[in-house]
């Protein structure tokens, strides 16, 4: 019994001894570390949960990046479809383009050419000597000579009516001969009345009409200076310069005091700004 309770005594004398020893341990523990205050506990242990919430959903997005790089079926169809297309280009022969092209050439080489048209062929004699007739008889007619341009035009239409073409333009120069020579019937014989009637057709900006008068009148009096001034004034609206300096020539010449109207007179402006006509109104007469 002694032996056991000095052995039981020593234990607790050993544990009681230990437990002193531990505390001490701790206390020189807790001495040595500086002892943080709570508020910067609160704050560590905050700053410590948010790198804990940033660093999950990183693990989250990484894991989605994982699952969302892995090709579902519709994307799978969608990039075969390129795939597939370029497979079926590369797969297309280049042959069948050369083969249009020579089907093309096939079809041209078979289309029949235009033929050439052919030379012009050489008038014939009648048709020659018609055309010679008409400028013959076209003369007359340029000249005013009418009444012999009617009878060259008729005999032309009378003689070469095969020559369809030649023969129209005649029987057209015929009618407009033979209404001139009606006109020239109906028209005045005396030189005063013709240059009346010239008078009033320059007025009226008839010039060419105008110049026929004058013409006519001048055949009946060729010395007549109004009648030369008058046909060089329509002259001159014509735009016919040098016949219209001739016939102003004429009208001085026979009635110097006309430098007067001449001086003064629109229908002459055309002829102003030539030296020819300073030289007949300004000069002296001699």
């Amino acid at each position: 019994m002694s032996s056991s309770l000095t052995k039981g005594l020593r234990r607790s004398t050993s544990r009681s001894k230990a437990k002193p020893a531990a505390k001490s341990a701790k206390r020189a523990v807790k001495a040595k570390s500086p002892s943080k205050p709570k508020a910067t506990r609160a704050a560590a242990a905050k700053s410590s949960a948010r790198s804990a919430a940033k660093v999950r959903p990183a693990r989250k997005t990484a894991a989605h990046s994982k699952s969302s790089s892995k090709p579902t079926g519709k994307t799978r169809k969608a990039a075969a479809k390129p795939a597939a297309r370029k497979a079926a280009a590369a797969k297309k022969p280049v042959v069948s383009r050369v083969k249009t092209t020579q089907k093309q050439a096939a079809v041209r080489a078979l289309r029949p050419t235009p033929a050439p048209p052919p030379p012009p062929r050489p008038p014939t004699q009648d048709e020659s000597a018609a055309l010679v007739a008409f400028e013959r008889a076209h003369k007359e007619f340029a000249r005013g000579r009418f009444a012999e341009a009617r009878n060259q035009f008729r005999i032309l239409v009378d003689k070469y009516s095969q020559v369809a073409e030649v023969a129209a333009r005649a029987r057209t120069y015929l009618a407009i001969a033979e209404s001139r020579l009606r006109t020239e019937s109906i028209l005045p014989r005396d030189a005063d009345s013709l240059y009346d009637r010239g008078v009033i057709e320059l007025n009226r900006g008839e010039y060419v009409a105008a110049q026929e008068m004058f013409e006519r009148a001048l055949k009946r009096e060729p010395e007549a200076a109004h009648i030369h001034y008058g046909l060089a004034a329509t002259r001159a609206r014509l735009g016919s310069i040098d016949l219209a300096l001739e016939s102003l020539q004429r009208a001085l010449d026979l009635q110097p005091n006309l430098r007067v109207r001449a001086q003064h007179d629109h229908d002459l402006n055309p002829l102003r700004n030539d030296p020819d006509f300073d030289r007949l109104i300004f000069s002296n007469p001699s």
